[in-house]
């Protein structure tokens, strides 16, 4: 056998994780309330702990959560680490990762999940960087091989978001990622379900802890994409940022919220807060109206889970008719618009130039 062959058998050779068992997600709260992404990894992650055998973990950090360990039991968890104290009450990267690091140490479970928000990136990053080990982010899909290799396979978008990425973490554990919100399904909340609740000491004090949080202010400007129920979205077949309007007035009769396509975005026409994708916001809502977007995965796979999916768009080779329940191919300057007097004439919504009518 030639040293090159030896060298390529000592890669390929897996370490013994044999200590590292079960299936961990990390509930991300806010002033006591949990975001959905958790209840939603929880769902994701039972099927990952039922194929990998093992029991389906939640870590609840905070002050005063104790029900949300609770909810966690009855959104699927089979055990339930619980850590309370004032000086968890609001996230923190230095204390919350050392309470995560702790239970990591202690449990070594296999796979470690956390939601893709701004404080579940920034916390998976700094466990991964102290393990260390491996993390993917913003995953939308997960699975796992089955024993022996036990290896997570988290998948994204890739290369400019036109090919799909499995990445696999071979040489260390636990195996980390974080996945888009609306991506994965919560399991029914089952309010009969039981399991144990432990409690965990934090380590830390207050005057050990640099970072002071003073408040929270929040944007009242702002939309929120990921819980609106009829989003109706523009791309790059708008052609600028004036047709945006148009798409307001659709959503306003609806009772919608406009969304984007990363394209849309790019060219300055809409703010970032409006993008649904890969780089922007994963939603599912129950209509979907894609108009003037073409259809590129970066796009889909955020939207992808949209209960009735409407597309227009002029060419009728476009891929978002693949996703699409209903598509609408021709002039969307003329659609639009029709459709919106449409719902306005059905709901009894006039427009503000009937109104103005009226007035006079």
């Amino acid at each position: 056998m030639s040293t090159e062959q030896v060298e390529e058998q000592k890669e390929d050779a897996m370490p013994d994780w044999s200590a590292y068992r079960g299936v961990l997600i990390v509930v991300e709260q806010r002033e006591g309330e949990a975001k959905k992404v958790s209840w939603q990894l929880l769902g994701e992650g039972k099927k990952l702990a039922a194929k990998l055998e093992v029991p389906l973990l939640a870590l609840v950090i905070g002050d005063d959560v104790t029900q949300l360990a609770q909810e966690a039991v009855y959104y699927g968890a089979d055990k339930v680490y619980l850590c309370e104290a004032p000086e968890l009450r609001v996230y923190r990267t230095r204390p919350y990762s050392r309470v995560c690091l702790k239970l990591i140490h202690d449990v070594k479970p296999e796979i470690v999940l956390f939601g893709a928000t701004a404080t579940g990136r920034d916390l998976a990053g700094a466990i991964a960087t102290h393990l260390p080990t491996g993390l993917t982010a913003d995953t939308t899909e997960l699975d796992v091989e089955l024993p022996p290799s036990r290896l997570l396979l988290a998948s994204r978008p890739a290369f400019s978001e036109k090919m799909m990425a499995t990445i696999l973490c071979k040489q260390y554990r636990p195996q980390m990622a974080t996945a888009r919100a609306g991506v994965f399904q919560a399991l029914p909340r089952d309010a009969s379900r039981s399991a144990e609740i432990i409690r965990i000491e934090n380590t830390m004090q207050e005057h050990e802890i640099a970072a002071q949080v003073l408040d929270f202010l929040r944007d009242t400007g702002s939309i929120n994409l990921e819980e609106a129920e009829i989003i109706v979205s523009g791309g790059r077949g708008l052609g600028g940022p004036e047709p945006f309007a148009m798409l307001q007035e659709l959503a306003d009769a609806l009772g919608g919220v406009v969304g984007a396509s990363r394209a849309a975005v790019d060219a300055g026409w809409i703010k970032h807060e409006h993008q649904v994708g890969q780089t922007g916001f994963t939603v599912r809502p129950k209509l979907y109206f894609a108009i003037g977007i073409s259809g590129a995965v970066q796009h889909t796979v955020g939207m992808s889970h949209s209960d009735i999916v409407v597309a227009i768009n002029k060419d009728e080779k476009a891929p978002i008719f693949q996703f699409a329940h209903y598509g609408i191919v021709g002039d969307l300057f003329k659609i639009v618009p029709a459709i919106t007097e449409e719902v306005r004439r059905r709901r009894g919504i006039f427009g503000i130039r009937a109104k103005e009518e009226q007035a006079i």
